[in-house]
């Protein structure tokens, strides 16, 4: 019998958890078997049943056979939700502008192919995703966000961002959803939103105003389509520590008002909010329907 480092335990029959840094984060624990205790430091271990069945296995393997697509793929969260779904065994199709960029990410993971498409155009958007129907797993992630007082947003970047932000979102979650539903099979969209669809930001007009569309479009999609088991939710981060949002929040005053007012003292990472995205993608988060779920450590509620 061999000791795990940090506790008496057998390995051969132990999974154990410890730090998310030494360990992926792994939301699925209604699939390990067996019995569950506190080990020391703090770490969740199950005993696991002798017959050879790997937990862990089953949640590498979760989305086996299901294909996803996900817009606004090439950095940022796009890109982590696409690679954490590739390793999770799905087929992922990412969209996005930036061609150089998506060859990167292809040679990333064999489960992922790219195309490089605009949103923004309706019809081609339309015929690109018909082409690699069916999608059971949607995220879209694509989006903008041009700032400007509000007596000085232009009708130009109006339209521009609600194209990106809202219409484009529609138009792919059509295109998916009548498919699965003419197929009578089921299916889940994430949406990625923002706290900014649910409080007024300084210079943020146009982008707080699609936010707040997209919840909305995400509950009347959730409405009508969840009598064809096809589940639509979102997800709503403050700021997310992506290459961009590090450039963007460099300044340590800009930065430090804002974290004050969040009871976690801190910003999203890009892995928080792949994980939620997963969870909200998975067969357990399956009465979750039609709500965008905040990602901002308490600030809504300070």
């Amino acid at each position: 019998m061999s000791r795990c480092k940090c506790c008496v335990a057998t390995k051969r029959n132990l999974i154990s958890w410890s730090k998310p840094s030494q360990t992926e984060f792994v939301p699925f624990f209604p699939y390990v078997w067996g019995r569950v205790f506190l080990g020391c430091h703090g770490t969740i271990a199950a005993g696991l049943p002798r017959n050879g069945f790997s937990p862990y296995k089953q949640i590498m393997e979760k989305f086996q056979g299901k294909r996803a697509l996900v817009t606004g793929a090439s950095s940022g969260i796009g890109r982590g939700i696409a690679l954490k779904l590739a390793s999770l065994g799905a087929e992922v199709f990412a969209v996005a502008r930036s061609e150089e960029a998506l060859k990167s990410l292809e040679k990333e993971h064999s489960n992922i192919k790219t195309f490089q498409l605009d949103l923004t155009d309706w019809d081609k958007t339309r015929k690109t995703i018909e082409s690699i129907l069916p999608i059971h797993l949607l995220i879209n992630n694509a989006g903008m966000n041009l700032l400007a007082p509000v007596l000085e947003a232009t009708p130009e970047d109006f339209d521009y961002s609600f194209n990106l932000n809202v219409k484009a979102v529609m138009n792919a979650t059509q295109v998916v959803t009548k498919d699965l539903i003419s197929r009578k099979q089921g299916g889940r969209v994430v949406n990625i939103s923002s706290i900014a669809g649910q409080r007024a930001i300084q210079n943020h007009l146009i982008y707080c105003s699609t936010k707040a569309a997209i919840d909305m479009l995400t509950k009347c999609f959730a409405l009508e389509l969840g009598p064809h088991n096809i589940r639509v939710n979102a997800v709503s981060p403050t700021v997310v520590l992506t290459e961009l949002g590090r450039r963007g929040w460099s300044d340590p005053v800009k930065a430090n008002a804002v974290k004050a007012r969040i009871p976690q003292g801190r910003f999203v990472e890009v892995e928080e909010v792949v994980n939620v995205v997963i969870y909200l993608l998975s067969d357990e988060s399956d009465m979750i329907n039609g709500h965008s779920l905040p990602i901002e450590g308490g600030l809504l509620i300070s």
